[in-house]
C-alpha cells in the first residue's frame, strides 16, 4: 500500500508585482491556514515519511509550516524543481521514481498541475484543489512505479474553510 498526499501551497501574496512568480511569499491568510491544516493532519495521525516541495517560496513556506506542526524536521524536506509548473507527466515521473522504502509521501505544489494530477489518479474526480487544500490518495500497490491512471482511491480531502 502506498499513500500520497497532494497539498497545494497556502494563499500567496500579489502585493509586490515586481516579484517573480517563483518568489511570491504567503499572505496573511496563507500564514493563518497553513498551521491549521498541518495541525489537522498531525492530530489525525497523517504524518508522511517523506515531504517533497516545489522550490517556489510559497510552496516551501507551506511545507515548512506543515512540518513544524507535524514534528517533521524542516531539514528533511526535499525540494524538486520539477514540481514547479509541473504537468501530469512530470508528476507521474516524480512519483514513479520514489523509493519504495517510503509508504507515505506528501507533495507540496501548484495548480493547475496538482488538480489535473488528482483527476488523472482518481476515477471520476473533478474536484479542484484550492489554496492549502489537502488530498489523500491510497494505492493498492507495492511499488510507486505501479501507479497509473485511475489507480488511486480517495481517502479524504480537507480544505481550510472546513477545518
Amino acid at each position: 500500500m502506498k499513500r500520497l498526499y497532494l497539498v497545494r501551497h497556502a494563499k500567496s501574496s500579489w502585493d509586490d508585482h515586481s516579484l517573480p512568480d517563483f518568489e511570491r511569499p504567503l499572505n496573511k491568510r496563507g500564514f493563518r491556514d497553513a498551521p491549521s491544516m498541518g495541525k489537522y493532519l498531525a492530530e489525525n495521525g497523517h504524518i508522511p515519511e517523506l515531504m517533497i516541495s516545489s522550490p517556489a517560496l510559497r510552496s516551501v513556506s507551506t511545507a515548512e509550516i506543515f512540518a513544524k506542526e507535524m514534528g517533521y524536521s524542516r531539514d528533511k524536506i526535499l525540494k524538486d524543481e520539477n514540481i514547479y509548473e509541473a504537468d501530469v507527466s512530470d508528476l507521474i515521473e516524480l512519483v514513479s521514481g520514489l523509493g519504495d522504502k517510503y509508504s507515505s509521501v506528501m507533495l507540496f505544489g501548484h495548480n493547475p498541475g496538482f488538480s489535473f494530477f488528482a483527476a488523472f489518479l482518481l476515477p471520476n474526480h473533478a474536484e479542484s484543489l484550492s489554496t492549502c487544500a489537502i488530498l489523500c490518495i491510497d494505492f493498492d500497490v507495492s511499488s510507486w512505479k505501479e501507479i497509473s491512471a485511475e489507480s488511486g482511491k480517495k481517502v479524504f480531502s480537507a480544505y481550510p474553510k472546513e477545518i
